[in-house]
């Protein structure tokens, strides 16, 4: 690379991949000497039109000073960046830094021009929008604060690229030419078009993985077994539409087809387009094999081979390697080390994974980062599918594998707008860009449920995750407040996304109980308590109760409006048939059809082989054993259906018994086999228009959590429709703080303020501090209680002491000179010296309750507002809300709600309630002072006694430090790993 001569060495930070609107990557970098020949290569396959709208004249080539002059920068006031695609130009964009006279200056003129050229073989791929994000952003950087630009009027496509990228504009037209000026700050609209080019772009990238027209298995064995010729297997028997090709490089030259599939030693001799290459081969060989891919065409990998970052440091740097050489041809990658990916839809029916045969068709989405876990999933969901197709079935399913390139977060850009998907379950072991991640979860919540269960360990060995300092808990409730429905266990992800995928939303918390059991009842209705919903009291319908009367029960609960959901506890009959199982669930089904929009749930109690072998026994308690707890299964289909075949004695609807082929659904192959190969979908008919699937579940516990998880979902959609407004306050002076700020911040790279720096800065944004007076000796106390007025407390500020009335370092409502002097005489008794205990002293505030507002701006998450009550007791149990910033007036108010100790803010056990409102503001104001200003990296207040009217600040902390870099508001960019 170029080493300048002028100001700057070359700004490798400014190199970046993205992915463009076709989902094809191309990797943006500044240009240099050294591309004097890519840049005439480039030029000459530029056509004569496209020639024209860049230099408004015919330029059929450039003159050996136009090249130095487009390959020499100083990186500073003249930048030139390149689009390449397997190492060669596509596109370029430079800027030119000029004067108010339009000639060329340096700063502090904060004026360009700028310029592009594209390819006319890739205009149309959005290469020209993400040279300009890029553009923008490097000269942002440089101090440049406008862009103008003259375009020839019949040039649309490149008014439409100024046009589109969200920025204010000033058009005029003269002497023919277009010109344009606008600032390139970034703006709401001008994020929110990247987010949406952003969203397309990925979504577009891994649609290209899972709807490929035509694949390659690289590493097919002629001999069955091994991995590659297990996959090219898969694929084949799973029916894929598109056309499969097995490649080794191993191959005779006799060699044509292996099992019907056609043959070659390598991608090249395939004749015609390859979408998606599946790699399996020893890690040596991967890249001879991508090399092959990416010199073919092909649009995607997915990459089985182990022996990456999971290894260790060799690994990781082979790994890195690996994705520079993909993204260098265009390609993204699955992987590697990853278990495969699937496609159930009827038009691609595409299974390029380990697993040996295809999944149900069905409307969930599954990813999973760990191999074992995503087999687990699947299995579980095929189970508990009870041969329903159309329901839940799985619709895709990705292994991250390592998760080098396309991670959950590109999957989620897929899920967003996939027709086929209504409900995704994630398993993360790790979150690469948490930033990132809740916000395009967040939108993703908005429009279909998002369940996810997140390791709390410590990141796998193949994993590169950016450094955060927040708790795994505090993650948590930020995803949470995102939309994410956050469960503990795999057993809970498929129940609550099964109950996602097959009934309605709750409308409410308050839930109907009605059985044949009164103690199943009285069990529900206790588990409801503990999950923080509204049970009535259940209804017994005794162990008599026939179909109809339990049609009519239910048919009367959904109809109650004081009911938002139904919960229906089932214990069998000693000897019951299967007729009688078919007309309970048909009777279910009916009563639940009647009102569409309420949840109807099952708990069941099965006797499995255990009824037929003590049919005289009068205990209905099961089997006492080891074993994994059988999960939820559904209540069937009609018995038009092949599902509904009858079952065996002592069963209701959907319960299997163990003595059944698969004994969590009573039908199919034994657990964990899946369906028969190559069946799929066809082995049963789909539920009827108009009928609705009723989830059941074998305990109690695991019914009402379903529940309780999407009655919080729920309330989340509602809320978020009407998310409020961050509030405008008149007093706020943000750039007297900008400034205050950015004098203290040249006295180094991060410093903590002292308390009158704190208390100036954060009264610039009408937080006010009570004022302490430090207090060295007795005389220095009195002198200070008689300023401030008594009564007056004492406090010790060591930092041992701080913040810990606990400990004993507190001393209040002393109300003259005498009492004072004591309390002075005992602090330093008992705790050292003066100088040890650094005692202040301070105005009584008004009594009410100890709270303690944080904001910290974490590398990873972002800028975290954080709420609790002051106290030893909160902090043991951890009882700290979190929310994202800018925290809106809608969400200021739930914070303050979110923690368990809350009820003592509003009068609890006959105390004066506190004034939340007041406590409400403070939250917004302490938010946007992070949010205005993101050098404010920390700040604390605490304690903040909130009074029955009105509130005090006591104490406060505020760190500042250079703010550290948001991609969110920075060009589309690839993440490095």
């Amino acid at each position: 690379m170029q080493t300048s001569p002028d100001r700057h060495e070359y700004p490798a930070h400014w190199e970046a991949d993205v992915v463009l609107r076709d989902g094809g990557t191309a990797r943006i970098r500044p240009i240099t000497a050294d591309d004097a020949g890519r840049l005439v290569s480039f030029y000459e396959q530029v056509s004569d039109e496209s020639k024209y709208y860049r230099f408004f004249a015919p330029y059929p080539r450039l003159s050996a000073k136009d090249v130095h002059r487009f390959t020499h920068h100083d990186f500073v006031d003249r930048v030139g960046l390149a689009a390449t695609v397997g190492g060669e130009f596509i596109a370029t964009v430079r800027y030119d830094r000029i004067g108010a006279d339009g000639m060329p200056a340096s700063a502090p003129s904060d004026e360009a021009e700028v310029a592009f050229l594209v390819q006319d073989a890739h205009q149309g791929r959005g290469v020209a929008s993400a040279l300009l994000e890029h553009i923008a952003a490097v000269a942002r950087e440089r101090g440049i604060r406008r862009f103008t630009a003259e375009v020839l009027p019949a040039n649309t496509k490149m008014i439409k690229v100024f046009t589109d990228a969200g920025y204010t504009q000033k058009r005029s037209f003269e002497d023919g030419v277009v010109h344009l000026e606008f600032g390139i700050e970034p703006t709401d609209r001008s994020l929110a078009v990247q987010q949406a080019r952003e969203q397309r772009a990925e979504a577009r990238s891994v649609r290209r993985l899972l709807v490929p027209g035509s694949v390659a298995v690289i590493g097919v064995g002629r001999t069955r077994g091994g991995v590659g010729r297990g996959i090219l297997d898969n694929i084949r028997d799973a029916g894929f539409t598109g056309r499969l090709h097995a490649v080794n490089r191993a191959f005779g030259e006799d060699c044509r087809e292996i099992d019907g599939v056609p043959a070659h030693r390598s991608v090249r001799d395939i004749d015609g387009p390859v979408d998606l290459a599946v790699v399996a081969v020893p890690a040596e060989h991967v890249p001879d094999a991508v090399a092959e891919c990416g010199e073919h065409g092909v649009q995607g990998l997915v990459v089985i081979s182990a022996g990456y970052a999971e290894s260790g440091p060799e690994g990781r740097e082979r790994q890195r390697a690996l994705v520079r050489q993909a993204r260098s041809y265009g390609m993204r990658i699955i992987g590697p080390n990853t278990f495969g990916i699937i496609n159930t839809s009827p038009d691609v029916r595409l299974n390029a994974s380990l697993a040996p045969e295809l999944p149900r068709p069905g409307r969930i989405g599954l990813f999973a980062q760990s191999g074992a876990i995503g087999i687990a999933l699947l299995s579980r969901l095929h189970r508990r599918g009870g041969g329903v197709t159309g329901v839940t079935g799985v619709s895709t399913f990705v292994s991250a594998g390592n998760r080098a390139d396309v991670s959950g977060n590109d999957v989620m850009q897929f899920w967003y707008d996939d027709p086929d998907t209504d409900v995704a379950l994630m398993y993360l072991e790790s979150i690469g860009n948490p930033r990132k991640f809740t916000r395009l979860a967040r939108r993703t919540a908005a429009v279909k449920p998002l369940v996810v269960v997140q390791s709390a360990g410590s990141a796998p060995q193949g994993h590169a995750v950016r450094a955060t300092r927040l708790p795994h808990a505090t993650v948590s409730a930020l995803l949470r407040q995102a939309g994410v429905i956050r469960v503990d266990t795999i057993t809970e992800l498929v129940d609550t996304g099964l109950l996602l995928a097959r009934q309605p939303l709750p409308p409410g918390p308050r839930v109907a109980i009605l059985g044949n059991s009164e103690s199943l009842g009285v069990l529900t209705y206790d588990r409801c308590l503990a999950e923080g919903l509204r049970p009535q009291p259940p209804r017994d319908l005794t162990t008599a109760a026939s179909a109809e009367d339990f049609r009519v029960a239910l048919s009367g609960a959904l109809a109650d409006e004081t009911a938002d959901a139904v919960v229906v506890t089932l214990i069998p009959a000693v000897g019951e048939d299967a007729a009688e199982d078919t007309a309970l669930a048909e009777a279910l089904r009916s009563a639940a059809q009647e009102v569409p929009g309420k949840p109807v749930l099952v708990v069941h109690v099965e006797f499995g082989d255990l009824a037929e072998a003590l049919s005289a026994a009068t205990s209905t308690a099961p089997p006492p054993g080891p074993g994994p707890q059988p999960p939820a299964t559904p209540l069937l289909p009609p018995p038009t259906t092949p599902a509904a075949a009858p079952a065996s004695p002592g069963r209701r609807a959907g319960a299997a018994s163990a003595g059944d082929p698969n004994p969590e659904t009573g039908t199919g192959p034994k657990a964990g086999t899946g369906p028969q190969r190559g069946a799929g979908a066809a082995a049963a008919e789909p539920v009827p228009a108009g009928s609705r699937l009723i989830t059941a579940y074998p305990a109690a516990e695991r019914a009402v959590r379903a529940l309780a998880e999407a009655v919080r979902y729920g309330q989340w959609r509602r809320e978020a429709a009407d998310p409020g407004r961050v509030p405008e306050y008149e007093d706020i002076d943000e750039k007297g703080a900008a400034a205050f700020i950015g004098g203290l911040l040249e006295r180094g790279q991060g410093l903590t303020l002292g308390t009158e720096e704190t208390c100036e800065l954060l009264g610039r944004y009408g937080v006010h501090v009570r004022r302490a007076l430090p207090a060295p000796t007795p005389d220095a106390a009195a002198e200070a209680a008689r300023a401030l007025g008594y009564p007056v407390a004492l406090k010790a500020t060591a930092p041992h002491l701080r913040h810990r009335a606990d400990l004993g370092g507190v001393r209040l409502d002393l109300t003259d000179e005498e009492q004072l002097r004591w309390a002075y005489a005992e602090l330093t008794d008992l705790f050292g010296k003066p100088e040890e205990v650094r005692p202040v002293v301070q105005a009584m505030a008004p009594r009410g309750v100890d709270t303690v507002v944080r904001a910290v701006i974490d590398p990873a998450a972002g800028a975290v507002l954080s709420f609790g009550l002051a106290g030893v007791a909160s902090q043991l149990l951890g009882d700290m809300a979190h929310r994202l910033v800018p925290v809106t007036d809608r969400e200021a108010t739930s914070l303050i709600r979110s923690i368990r100790t809350a009820p003592l803010l509003f009068g609890w056990r006959g105390s004066a309630p506190v004034d939340t409102p007041a406590l409400q503001e403070l939250l917004l104001r302490v938010s946007r002072l992070v949010h205005d200003h993101p050098e404010v990296v920390a700040v604390t207040l605490e304690p903040v006694v909130v009074a029955p009217r009105g509130l005090t600040v006591l104490d406060a902390s505020v760190r500042l430090a250079p703010p550290p870099a948001r991609d969110d508001l920075g060009p589309r960019t690839l993440p490095v790993y």
